[in-house]
């Protein structure tokens, strides 16, 4: 406890550094993930293209698990930051201590809709008898299997609060190789393992999260850090629940609309082509690459804005956001440029038909326009949870995922069909930058430029 009498370097190192110090773990997890994503898709994608439309189809289901997950995890994180910057220290621990706690109760609710509620859900968008079975089966096990994940996400969360962005790193890279190690070997039944087909994929990633969980609570639990996790001795407190999921509801909810838009896109989609799920599923993987390194640029600012708006630090405040979004932009420029000049590249990995050439490769490029403008939304979303706004990141993430694009894909597909339905991608997040802009000029005017300047 000794650490928290001195000046955490939130508050003292200079803010370009910190966010470099900070993110690049993150960062090189976070693209560690994107490529276990890509890779495990393939290895699907060799069994055949209805094996991967079946994991397409789940994809909703394991995006609310980490919507869940990552939604209670960055209400604890803002909690925690803001406590440690305000020096109340004792909050900052009972925080850390409920949310821990809270990943268990999480669990329960994802087992329960795994093991009774698998068959409904696919026979919901298919009636292909090989898509439906291989669908349950992969449904069942990352559900009943969901408990290291959610556990492990917590632990991440807590231990980045306190500015320790290295054990998260080590956890993730830690699952990821054991996943794609495990890919083929489950997947094809390699030596000693058993052939399981769509079914070993999902039991590859259970154990590779397993491998994460594992290590995350020994770092957790037998090394030193800023916050003590306590597990029994102590009784939940409706006022710290309050405080974690004042900003924990709504970024749940806008990890729930990534979830939403799949399920509602699969649903739009596969009444007009099956090969067109399997085109949004092999795009969801690739736009990961992307989009991953900007949400473990978000996992650095994040704490970072937190730390600087409990100890009214404007100035490192803004900087911090400023030199967060230049660096996301940059990122979504690279991408941008890879996606309209490689579409065809990119769909080859996935042992693509020519049905899903033609399809993917327009799709690839429209969809990817979208990225520009994404990458200032996705930082103002971390700068309204750092700020306790949680409510204005939720209805950006509404207007973008929800709001905005699901109409949009809905009106366009009767316009025009695959030919249009793409566009809703970058329109959708059109219509998020304008909002972005708006409240961030509100929240900036309301509370943060009456903030103290050090």
């Amino acid at each position: 406890m000794s650490e928290q009498i001195h000046e955490n370097k939130m508050g003292t190192m200079p803010v370009g550094k910190l966010i470099a110090t900070m993110s690049w773990p993150a960062i090189l997890s976070m693209l560690i993930q994107a490529l276990y994503n890509i890779v495990d898709s393939i290895f699907v994608s060799m069994i055949s293209e209805e094996a991967l439309s079946a994991v397409t189809y789940v994809y909703p289901i394991q995006m609310l698990l980490i919507a869940v997950g990552v939604g209670t995890g960055v209400g604890i994180n803002s909690l925690i930051s803001r406590r440690l910057g305000a020096k109340k220290y004792e909050e900052a621990n009972m925080a850390a201590s409920h949310g821990y706690r809270l990943s268990f109760f999480n669990w329960i609710g994802f087992a329960l809709i795994g093991i009774f509620f698998s068959g409904i859900f696919m026979r919901f968008f298919s009636d292909t008898p090989y898509i439906v079975e291989s669908g349950i089966d992969y449904m069942q096990i990352v559900t009943i299997g969901s408990l290291f994940m959610l556990v492990e996400i917590t632990t991440e969360k807590i231990l980045q609060a306190t500015g320790n962005m290295m054990f998260p790193m080590l956890c993730s890279i830690a699952g990821a190789v054991t996943n794609v190690i495990l890919d083929p070997l489950l997947i094809f039944g390699v030596g000693p393992f058993p052939e399981m087909d769509v079914a070993g994929a999902a039991l590859a990633t259970v154990i590779g999260q397993l491998v994460s969980f594992i290590l995350g609570q020994y770092l957790l639990f037998k090394k030193d850090h800023l916050v003590i996790v306590k597990i029994r001795g102590f009784k939940m407190r409706g006022r710290v629940l309050r405080d974690i999921y004042s900003v924990g509801v709504p970024a749940i909810l806008m990890q729930a609309m990534l979830s939403i838009m799949q399920f509602g896109l699969n649903a739009i989609l596969g009444g007009l082509s099956e090969t067109a799920v399997a085109v949004n599923g092999v795009y969801g993987r690739l736009q990961s690459f992307i989009f991953m390194p900007v949400f473990g640029l978000n996992q650095g600012t994040l704490p970072i804005m937190g730390y600087n708006y409990g100890a009214r630090n404007k100035t490192r405040l803004m900087h911090a956001f400023k030199l967060g979004f230049m660096v996301a932009f940059v990122i979504m420029a690279i991408g941008l440029l890879l996606f309209q000049f490689f579409p065809h590249q990119f769909l080859s990995m996935f042992n693509a038909s020519e049905g899903m050439y033609e399809i993917g490769t327009r799709a690839l490029r429209i969809i990817s326009i979208c990225f520009l403008p994404a990458s200032f939304g996705i930082l103002a979303s971390s700068f309204f949870q750092a700020t306790a706004h949680g409510m204005m990141s939720l209805w950006g993430s509404l207007i973008r995922q929800l709001i905005g694009i699901l109409p949009l894909a809905w009106i366009l597909a009767r316009l025009g069909g695959l030919e249009l339905v793409w566009f809703a991608f970058p329109l959708a997040e059109i219509l998020g930058l304008l909002y972005c802009i708006i409240a961030m000029r509100y929240v900036y005017k309301k509370d943060i430029q009456m903030l103290n300047t050090k």
